[in-house]
């Protein structure tokens, strides 16, 4: 477990900016190291920022995007190519225009397709997918991620973990069905904390003032199942990336002293 760290940006657009330039500098030290890296992208309106901010990033020809493998944290169970899925806005946002190799973007599976409306059935078939791609130093049945994005819900949820609900107590499943989700749609895939905690780093971006309180109180000491984005953190490092509304509700004891 890593200690949580934070910056702070003035504004979301800024916060954007500097979060996919870490990104990318994080991405081309692993592919420098290893070969290969690999990343867990979240949606919603923050993790949709960073890749629009990473694609129209200077840097962004840096990364040997062929060379990237890419999952995600949670997904909404509706058919392939759905404006609300996470998938089709990521397209959207930056993998469209970029040299991905189609074999390594980990897509989590849509309703209707081969597991009809089973979201449970979807879920045992991406834990199978990233248990394929572990290797044995990963020491576990998930990859050990480079990087795993999650935005932070105004009640504290990440992927579609949520407050109190089944999913956040979940662990063993590396992966699992979500039904009666309170934010639509209701139904959805989600990687458990288990599976989160097996990144080298995890992210947590949250921006905008419904955010302020969500993140006071997951970074002062609330458990997991009240506040899941408390329960979230990297092997290797926790970074909390905030714009200044976001952190306007933090104790003057964990703002940072060098935030831009």
């Amino acid at each position: 477990m890593s200690t949580p760290q934070i910056v702070v940006h003035r504004d979301k657009e800024l916060m954007a900016q500097a979060a996919a330039a870490r990104l990318i500098t994080k991405i081309v030290d692993a592919q420098a190291a290893r070969g290969s890296a690999s990343v867990v992208l979240t949606g919603g309106r923050n993790g949709n920022g960073l890749l629009a901010a990473l694609a129209d990033a200077p840097a962004r020809d840096a990364v040997d995007w062929s060379r990237l493998d890419l999952w995600w944290g949670d997904e909404r169970f509706l058919p392939e190519g759905d404006p609300e899925r996470n998938v089709t806005q990521a397209r959207e946002a930056l993998l469209d225009s970029v040299p991905l190799d189609p074999a390594r973007v980990h897509v989590m599976p849509p309703a209707g397709d081969r597991y009809g409306n089973d979201p449970d059935a979807a879920a045992e078939a991406y834990a199978a997918e990233l248990a394929a791609a572990a290797r044995p130093e990963d020491h576990g049945p998930v990859p050990a991620f480079d990087v795993l994005l999650l935005g932070v819900g105004p009640d504290t949820h990440i992927a579609s973990l949520f407050p109190e609900l089944p999913g956040v107590r979940e662990a063993e499943r590396t992966v699992i069905g979500v039904h009666g989700a309170p934010k639509p749609p209701p139904t959805r895939v989600s990687l458990t904390l288990p599976a989160i905690r097996a990144a080298r780093e995890v992210w947590l971006l949250a921006a905008g003032e419904d955010k302020a309180n969500a993140v006071a109180m997951a970074l002062s000491g609330a458990g997991e199942i009240q506040a899941p984005a408390a329960g979230a953190y990297g092997t290797r490092r926790t970074l909390w990336l905030l714009d200044a509304p976001a952190a306007a509700q933090l104790p003057r004891s964990l703002y940072p002293p060098a935030s831009s």
